[in-house]
Protein backbone atom coordinates (compact mmCIF):
# COMPACT_ATOMS: atom_id res chain seq x y z
CA UNK A 1 0.00 0.00 0.00
CA UNK A 2 1.44 3.26 -0.86
CA UNK A 3 1.94 5.86 1.83
CA UNK A 4 0.06 9.13 2.03
CA UNK A 5 1.68 11.65 3.84
CA UNK A 6 0.02 14.78 4.76
CA UNK A 7 1.66 17.80 6.55
CA UNK A 8 -0.36 20.28 8.20
CA UNK A 9 -0.06 23.85 6.50
CA UNK A 10 -0.95 27.18 8.34
CA UNK A 11 -4.07 25.04 9.43
CA UNK A 12 -4.85 23.93 5.99
CA UNK A 13 -4.13 19.88 4.87
CA UNK A 14 -1.89 19.70 1.93
CA UNK A 15 -3.52 18.42 -0.90
CA UNK A 16 -0.36 18.11 -3.27
CA UNK A 17 -0.58 16.12 -6.49
CA UNK A 18 -1.30 12.93 -6.34
CA UNK A 19 -2.39 12.82 -2.32
CA UNK A 20 -5.83 12.33 -0.71
CA UNK A 21 -6.50 13.36 2.78
CA UNK A 22 -9.79 11.10 2.39
CA UNK A 23 -10.81 8.90 -0.17
CA UNK A 24 -13.34 10.82 -1.62
CA UNK A 25 -13.83 14.52 -1.00
CA UNK A 26 -12.67 18.11 -2.36
CA UNK A 27 -10.04 19.99 -0.52
CA UNK A 28 -9.11 23.50 -0.76
CA UNK A 29 -5.64 25.12 -1.90
CA UNK A 30 -3.33 26.06 0.72
CA UNK A 31 -2.87 29.17 -1.36
CA UNK A 32 -5.74 30.09 -3.91
CA UNK A 33 -8.78 30.76 -3.08
CA UNK A 34 -10.50 29.42 -6.80
CA UNK A 35 -8.07 25.66 -7.07
CA UNK A 36 -9.29 22.52 -5.39
CA UNK A 37 -8.70 18.88 -5.33
CA UNK A 38 -11.28 16.51 -6.19
CA UNK A 39 -10.65 12.86 -4.64
CA UNK A 40 -12.33 10.22 -5.75
CA UNK A 41 -11.36 6.59 -4.38
CA UNK A 42 -8.12 8.00 -3.13
CA UNK A 43 -6.98 9.32 -6.96
CA UNK A 44 -6.61 13.11 -6.52
CA UNK A 45 -6.83 15.31 -9.98
CA UNK A 46 -6.62 19.19 -9.31
CA UNK A 47 -9.46 21.60 -10.74
CA UNK A 48 -9.83 25.50 -10.92
CA UNK A 49 -13.28 27.04 -10.35
CA UNK A 50 -14.13 29.27 -13.60
CA UNK A 51 -12.78 32.48 -13.47
CA UNK A 52 -14.80 34.69 -11.14
CA UNK A 53 -15.77 31.96 -8.70
CA UNK A 54 -14.00 30.80 -5.78
CA UNK A 55 -13.77 27.16 -4.02
CA UNK A 56 -16.50 26.39 -1.61
CA UNK A 57 -15.49 23.50 1.14
CA UNK A 58 -18.74 23.80 2.81
CA UNK A 59 -21.20 22.43 0.03
CA UNK A 60 -21.40 18.81 -0.02
CA UNK A 61 -19.89 16.09 -2.40
CA UNK A 62 -22.86 16.19 -4.74
CA UNK A 63 -23.66 20.08 -4.78
CA UNK A 64 -21.52 22.30 -7.49
CA UNK A 65 -18.29 23.51 -5.70
CA UNK A 66 -17.89 26.94 -6.90
CA UNK A 67 -19.11 29.84 -5.27
CA UNK A 68 -19.83 33.81 -5.93
CA UNK A 69 -17.11 35.60 -3.43
CA UNK A 70 -19.79 36.48 -1.07
CA UNK A 71 -20.21 33.29 0.01
CA UNK A 72 -17.00 32.16 0.09
CA UNK A 73 -13.95 32.59 3.16
CA UNK A 74 -11.01 32.87 1.62
CA UNK A 75 -8.88 33.72 4.33
CA UNK A 76 -5.21 32.68 4.60
CA UNK A 77 -5.81 31.91 0.46
CA UNK A 78 -6.13 34.87 -1.48
CA UNK A 79 -4.87 33.84 -4.31
CA UNK A 80 -7.04 33.95 -7.68
CA UNK A 81 -6.24 32.99 -11.15
CA UNK A 82 -5.45 35.70 -13.61
CA UNK A 83 -8.51 37.82 -14.44
CA UNK A 84 -10.28 36.80 -17.62
CA UNK A 85 -11.74 39.79 -19.02
CA UNK A 86 -13.85 40.22 -22.08
CA UNK A 87 -15.43 43.69 -23.61
CA UNK A 88 -18.04 43.49 -21.06
CA UNK A 89 -16.95 41.60 -18.34
CA UNK A 90 -14.37 42.13 -15.63
CA UNK A 91 -14.39 38.50 -14.66
CA UNK A 92 -16.23 35.54 -16.69
CA UNK A 93 -18.59 35.02 -13.75
CA UNK A 94 -19.98 37.44 -11.16
CA UNK A 95 -22.20 40.29 -10.67
CA UNK A 96 -20.77 43.72 -11.02
CA UNK A 97 -22.32 46.89 -10.42
CA UNK A 98 -22.87 49.32 -13.41
CA UNK A 99 -22.20 53.24 -13.22
CA UNK A 100 -20.60 55.58 -10.26
CA UNK A 101 -21.71 56.72 -7.51
CA UNK A 102 -24.43 59.18 -8.85
CA UNK A 103 -25.92 56.24 -11.22
CA UNK A 104 -25.53 53.09 -8.46
CA UNK A 105 -29.31 51.64 -9.35
CA UNK A 106 -27.90 48.81 -12.51
CA UNK A 107 -25.77 45.73 -12.22
CA UNK A 108 -24.42 43.12 -14.75
CA UNK A 109 -24.57 39.91 -14.55
CA UNK A 110 -21.60 38.05 -16.05
CA UNK A 111 -21.96 34.32 -17.37
CA UNK A 112 -19.41 32.89 -19.50
CA UNK A 113 -17.85 36.37 -20.16
CA UNK A 114 -21.44 37.83 -21.41
CA UNK A 115 -22.75 40.57 -19.38
CA UNK A 116 -26.43 41.24 -18.81
CA UNK A 117 -27.79 44.29 -17.52
CA UNK A 118 -30.46 44.64 -15.12
CA UNK A 119 -32.39 47.69 -12.79
CA UNK A 120 -32.59 47.51 -9.52
CA UNK A 121 -36.07 48.62 -8.18
CA UNK A 122 -37.31 52.43 -8.44
CA UNK A 123 -35.31 54.41 -5.46
CA UNK A 124 -32.86 51.37 -4.84
CA UNK A 125 -28.86 50.77 -5.23
CA UNK A 126 -27.12 47.84 -6.11
CA UNK A 127 -24.87 46.29 -2.94
CA UNK A 128 -22.12 44.91 -4.08
CA UNK A 129 -21.10 43.15 -0.82
CA UNK A 130 -24.23 41.16 -1.20
CA UNK A 131 -25.14 41.24 -4.88
CA UNK A 132 -28.51 42.52 -3.71
CA UNK A 133 -30.84 46.31 -4.18
CA UNK A 134 -30.60 47.77 -1.15
CA UNK A 135 -31.56 51.89 -0.08
CA UNK A 136 -28.55 53.76 -0.91
CA UNK A 137 -28.11 55.47 2.27
CA UNK A 138 -27.09 51.93 3.58
CA UNK A 139 -24.33 51.04 0.04
CA UNK A 140 -21.07 52.70 0.86
CA UNK A 141 -20.04 53.23 -3.24
CA UNK A 142 -23.56 55.27 -3.53
CA UNK A 143 -24.30 58.83 -3.12
CA UNK A 144 -27.54 59.34 -1.92
CA UNK A 145 -28.50 62.84 -2.58
CA UNK A 146 -27.36 62.76 -6.52
CA UNK A 147 -28.54 59.08 -6.97
CA UNK A 148 -32.18 60.00 -5.87
CA UNK A 149 -31.94 63.80 -7.24
CA UNK A 150 -33.37 65.10 -3.49
CA UNK A 151 -31.55 66.36 -0.28
CA UNK A 152 -33.70 66.02 3.12
CA UNK A 153 -34.23 69.65 4.28
CA UNK A 154 -32.79 70.46 8.55
CA UNK A 155 -34.62 68.62 10.50
CA UNK A 156 -37.01 70.26 12.65
CA UNK A 157 -37.57 68.69 15.85
CA UNK A 158 -40.96 69.02 18.36
CA UNK A 159 -41.38 67.42 21.47
CA UNK A 160 -42.33 64.04 19.56
CA UNK A 161 -39.15 63.69 17.73
CA UNK A 162 -38.11 64.71 13.76
CA UNK A 163 -40.79 66.33 11.54
CA UNK A 164 -41.47 67.32 8.18
CA UNK A 165 -44.55 68.69 6.48
CA UNK A 166 -47.61 67.81 8.33
CA UNK A 167 -45.79 66.66 11.12
CA UNK A 168 -44.36 63.82 9.52
CA UNK A 169 -40.74 63.22 8.09
CA UNK A 170 -42.07 62.79 4.52
CA UNK A 171 -41.35 65.13 1.67
CA UNK A 172 -43.66 65.09 -1.68
CA UNK A 173 -40.82 64.92 -4.62
CA UNK A 174 -39.53 68.09 -6.19
CA UNK A 175 -40.14 66.71 -9.90
CA UNK A 176 -44.00 67.68 -10.10
CA UNK A 177 -44.47 63.82 -9.98
CA UNK A 178 -47.07 63.94 -6.67
CA UNK A 179 -47.04 60.07 -6.79
CA UNK A 180 -43.62 60.04 -5.35
CA UNK A 181 -42.27 61.27 -1.98
CA UNK A 182 -39.54 60.63 0.21
CA UNK A 183 -39.19 59.51 3.75
CA UNK A 184 -35.94 61.19 5.60
CA UNK A 185 -33.72 58.41 7.72
CA UNK A 186 -31.22 59.78 10.00
CA UNK A 187 -31.34 62.36 7.38
CA UNK A 188 -30.84 60.43 4.28
CA UNK A 189 -33.73 60.08 1.85
CA UNK A 190 -35.38 56.83 0.60
CA UNK A 191 -37.72 57.12 -2.56
CA UNK A 192 -41.15 55.50 -2.40
CA UNK A 193 -44.28 55.66 -4.15
CA UNK A 194 -47.65 55.85 -3.77
CA UNK A 195 -50.11 53.13 -5.40
CA UNK A 196 -52.54 53.48 -8.49
CA UNK A 197 -54.96 56.70 -8.44
CA UNK A 198 -53.02 57.66 -4.98
CA UNK A 199 -50.78 60.49 -4.20
CA UNK A 200 -48.87 61.88 -1.51
CA UNK A 201 -50.38 64.69 0.65
CA UNK A 202 -47.95 66.64 2.35
CA UNK A 203 -50.47 67.57 4.62
CA UNK A 204 -50.88 64.19 6.51
CA UNK A 205 -47.56 63.71 5.25
CA UNK A 206 -48.61 60.30 3.32
CA UNK A 207 -50.48 58.62 0.31
CA UNK A 208 -54.20 59.81 -0.02
CA UNK A 209 -56.61 59.63 -2.92
CA UNK A 210 -55.35 61.92 -5.64
CA UNK A 211 -58.24 63.66 -6.13
CA UNK A 212 -57.53 64.66 -2.67
CA UNK A 213 -54.26 66.08 -3.51
CA UNK A 214 -54.34 69.76 -5.70
CA UNK A 215 -53.04 69.37 -9.00
CA UNK A 216 -53.00 64.93 -8.54
CA UNK A 217 -56.50 64.57 -10.02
Amino acid sequence: MDRIWIPIIIGFICVCAQQCPERNGRFADPRQCDKYVECQEGEATEKLCPDGLLFNPKVGLFGYPCGYPKDVDCTGREATQPPQATSECPHQFGYFKVGDAANCGQFMNCADGRGYVFDCPEGLAFDSTNYQCNWPDLVDDCNTEEFLGFSCPEEKVSSLGPVGFGGFNSFRSPDGDCTRFFICENGRPRLFRCGVGRAFNEFIGTCDGAENVTGCA
